[in-house]
């Protein structure tokens, strides 16, 4: 999926068969992250964490504070890296991989969704929506065609010229959805994505993922809310560092 400008690379035939050959969007192999806080207390946040999420899963990762929860969605983020195992980002094993490599890896492979929006405050729908391809150095008309597109796809495009504080919260959401999906990533890594937002926003913004994740993208959302977490496909719950479960949630 990633690298190709169309949101939907291929037909409903072809993806199985193109799933079938691509390795996990995530596969994590016994992942440890450990913390020294003084020089004789080392905190484990991560210990002995396996995982793997295939091409087009809808995934919710939950816990309490203190779980782990952050310090797995950093490692898979690429902001963080893991003390101890392998992390495989598209096939891809991150160790090793320098700085600025790693940043051009990230963009390309990763969209990322927060809690509070993080967009520009005095730049329109559309200049947020673009900042991810200017950095990867697209030229301005395609940068707006590609931009358009993304904001359309998630029910903003009638909103392209309004600025943050013209929209509802939802609609940042939305616009914010939109910035995560318009490089084509592998996956789609939200926290808490819903954790500013009422009840109406928070369904008109579950409903755009789960819209996403019929065409084909790969969702990773870390959340505490069980209500949100029962419209992934899959349920992965930490505790100490470590899965205590792993299940699928019925249709």
């Amino acid at each position: 999926m990633s690298g190709d400008e169309s949101m939907t690379p291929y037909g409903d035939g072809d993806a199985a068969r193109a799933e079938d050959a691509l390795p996990p969007v995530i596969d994590i192999r016994d992942v440890t992250r450990t913390y020294q806080v003084t020089s004789d207390m080392v905190v484990r946040a991560l210990d002995g964490v396996s995982l793997r999420i295939a091409q087009g899963e809808s995934v919710a990762i939950m816990g309490s504070s203190g779980s782990g929860k952050s310090t797995l969605m950093n490692i898979l983020g690429c902001l963080d890296a893991p003390t101890g195992g392998r992390y495989l980002l598209d096939g891809v094993d991150v160790a090793g991989i320098a700085e600025d490599d790693l940043a051009d890896l990230r963009n390309r492979k990763i969209g990322f969704v927060f809690q509070s929006f993080n967009l520009v405050p005095r730049t329109s729908a559309l200049g947020n929506v673009e900042l991810p391809l200017a950095y990867a150095g697209l030229n301005r008309a395609d940068r707006r065609r590609r931009a358009a597109d993304a904001l359309d796809l998630v029910g903003m495009g009638d909103r392209l010229h309004h600025a943050p504080s013209e929209l509802s919260g939802g609609q940042q959401q939305r616009v914010a959805v939109a910035r995560a999906i318009v490089t084509n990533p592998s996956l789609i890594l939200a926290d808490e994505p819903t954790g500013n937002l009422d009840s109406h926003s928070t369904d008109e913004v579950l409903e755009v993922f789960e819209g996403l994740n019929d065409e084909g993208h790969t969702i990773v959302l870390i959340t505490h809310e069980p209500d949100v977490a029962e419209r992934a496909h899959r349920i992965v719950r930490l505790g100490d560092g470590r899965v205590l479960e792993d299940r699928a949630v019925p249709a």
